[in-house]
């Protein structure tokens, strides 16, 4: 949060925040002083006869066709960024004497420190380790690792990769983002060579081969075999299929009430004699299914709204495909997001409506909200976001994939294809928990040759969507590169979209381990909005701290709320400010819904036939099923 907001009066803010941008809900904006710059992106095609243009296109679509080609083989992953970041690593540390000599001296330290524990676990083998694994390392939680020879190996390893944080980081004149780079690239080097990754060091492996007389590499083998499989003909992971949208998950009753090109809108059916006049509209992301909202009865969020008397919509994405490519941010906020409050309006005419978004879904929402503000468009009752941010100067370890080369890389990639393939995503997802997704279960799964049962949760993940070239372009370049939403530069319709102008009240919802929407990223939607705003942090990561059902054990939050004329906190001093309560947050938004909605009354119709939007079919729809 910049120093300058910190500790003024919500007045003055407003002032310098109106000066700054000029825009106001009442008054039209007043003509730029400059041209707002465009997005960078691929130019048009030039007219016919224009020959020179022509030879120019020809000669980017080579280098395009040379990237797309070289990115199979890098997984998606640039070169060029890659060694930009080495370089400017390598220059500075070789151009650092002292930076080398302290290295030098943590590393004597830490030598010493591995000896001292060799030499006192050889008396004593439950002498108290040199060095505790970091929080949420779960790689040597076995027993066996506590006593030697394990112990010496874990040790090491700790100690070894406590030096390569020193080494990564503190290098005088290296840029954050190279630094970043690298210290991943380090970590991800160190993992795959951690003792815990070795059946011939990992003790719990060894005991296991020994009870089993081998046969848990036996069926590690055959769980291997059975994967690569699995991938290589594009089917999902094994027990994937016992979680069929329908069938065990997406299972709230409902309609499709409206369906163009892009989505189709679910009308879910009243689950109580009376509802809330205003509608709830689920706007998720389209990476993603929307049933991770849906997914079995218990932990349906859909059908938690729907029994507590809201009458639910959701938005369900279309899979897009080679013949989608030009497909834009703006056709995503006019044909989803708008074009469902039409329908919407349709069914239940003249109510307002409490948007939701998640994840890229909320940022999209935010953008239609501000663009709804800036035109006069009232049929907002509310605004909630869920793990969505705004401003993306701090968007967490996926910057790491996102510069500009890395960006011609990924744009070259859609380009050949159409769109960003699912497999691709998933790849940069499992690179950032690796420990997580990739060599934990690699030890479960192929060298304990045990099977971790698979949850409506996994399988969700394992149903991911592609992302138009275009738009995922559009995406990365104005929001991440270019934070063009923050700075009121992000443009609807010839008019900026600014946040600045959303009067509805927030409800936003941050999650504490969230690696791709941190949630101090999210909380800066403060500095940004002249409204009231209700946040919540919440325990969990980026899906299983939003889908947290009542009753599920462990569930905490702290909630706040900020109103116009209160100062600015920064995130720290707001989480210490709050006190953690026990269970779902889900209630407390429950609870903040039903403030903000008019007394309950007879449900309305399912579809609107005699406004032009006839039942089309039965939920989860068929956009669902695209593959």
């Amino acid at each position: 949060m910049p120093a300058r907001d910190l500790g003024e009066g919500a007045a003055d803010k407003r002032r310098r925040g109106r000066a700054r941008v000029a825009v106001v809900p009442d008054a039209p904006p007043p003509a730029p002083a400059a041209p707002t710059p465009a997005p960078r992106l691929p130019p048009p095609r030039p007219a016919a006869g224009d020959e020179a243009p022509l030879g120019i296109e020809a000669f980017q679509a080579l280098d395009r066709m040379r990237e797309a080609l070289a990115g199979q083989m890098t997984g998606g992953m640039s070169p060029g960024s890659a060694a930009l970041a080495l370089f400017d690593w390598g220059l500075h540390l070789a151009n650092a004497p002292g930076k080398r000599l302290e290295l030098a001296y943590k590393g004597a330290h830490k030598a010493g420190r591995l000896m001292a524990h060799l030499l006192a676990s050889t008396v004593d083998p439950a002498a108290p380790p040199a060095i505790e694994p970091l929080p949420g390392d779960y790689r040597f939680v076995h027993e066996g690792w506590r006593r030697p020879p394990y112990s010496w190996l874990a040790q090491a390893f700790l100690l070894q990769q406590q030096w390569w944080h020193n080494v990564t980081h503190e290098v005088p004149g290296v840029m954050k983002h190279h630094e970043d780079v690298v210290s991943f690239a380090a970590r991800q080097m160190l993992d795959m060579v951690s003792p815990a990754n070795n059946p011939f060091t990992n003790p719990e492996v060894i005991a296991r081969t020994v009870a089993t007389g081998g046969m848990n590499l036996v069926q590690g083998w055959q769980n291997w075999w059975q994967d690569s499989l699995r991938k290589a003909t594009g089917r999902p992971p094994a027990g994937a299929e016992d979680f069929v949208p329908g069938a065990q998950v997406a299972l709230t009753p409902g309609k499709v009430v409206y369906r163009n090109h892009l989505i189709e809108l679910i009308q879910y059916a009243p689950a109580t004699g009376q509802v809330h006049p205003e509608p709830v509209l689920i706007v998720p992301a389209w990476i993603m299914k929307y049933y991770i909202l849906d997914l079995g009865p218990e932990n349906s969020l859909i059908r938690w709204l729907v029994g507590r008397g809201h009458t639910v919509f959701a938005i369900s994405w279309r899979n897009p495909g080679p013949e989608d490519r030009d497909l834009t941010m703006e056709d995503y906020r006019s044909q989803g997001i708008m074009a469902a409050l039409d329908a919407i309006g349709a069914v239940v005419a003249g109510r307002k409506v409490h948007a939701t978004g998640y994840c890229l879904g909320g940022t999209l929402l935010a953008i239609a909200a501000a663009a709804m503000a800036q035109a006069g468009d009232d049929r907002l009752a509310s605004v909630s976001l869920f793990a969505a941010q705004v401003d993306f100067t701090e968007p967490g370890e996926l910057a790491l994939f996102i510069d500009p080369s890395q960006m011609h890389y990924l744009e070259s990639m859609m380009w050949n294809r159409g769109y960003l393939s699912a497999d691709q995503m998933a790849g940069a997802f499992q690179m950032l928990r690796s420990n997580d997704l990739v060599w934990s279960r690699m030890v479960h799964d192929y060298m304990m040759g045990a099977r971790r049962p698979m949850t409506d949760l996994m399988a969700w993940n394992a149903d991911s969507t592609r992302m138009p070239y275009r738009m995922h372009a559009e995406y990365l370049q104005r929001l991440y590169l270019d934070n063009e939403l923050a700075a009121g530069r992000f443009m609807v319709a010839g008019k900026p979209a600014v946040l600045q102008n959303i009067r509805v009240p927030l409800f936003v919802v941050g999650t504490e381990r969230d690696h791709v929407a941190p949630w101090t990223s999210v909380y800066k939607i403060h500095q940004f909005t002249d409204t009231e705003v209700t946040f919540v942090l919440t325990s969990g990561g980026h899906n299983a701290g939003i889908v947290a059902e009542p009753g599920h054990p462990g569930r905490r939050y702290r909630i706040g709320t900020h109103r116009v004329e209160d100062a600015l906190r920064m995130a720290c001093d707001w989480k210490a400010a709050q006190t953690p309560r026990d269970g779902s947050w889900w209630a407390a938004w429950g609870d903040w819904l039903a403030a903000r909605s008019g007394a309950p009354g007879a449900p309305p119709p399912m579809g609107a036939a005699a406004r032009g939007l006839p039942v089309l079919g039965d939920a989860p729809g068929t956009y669902v099923f695209q593959r």
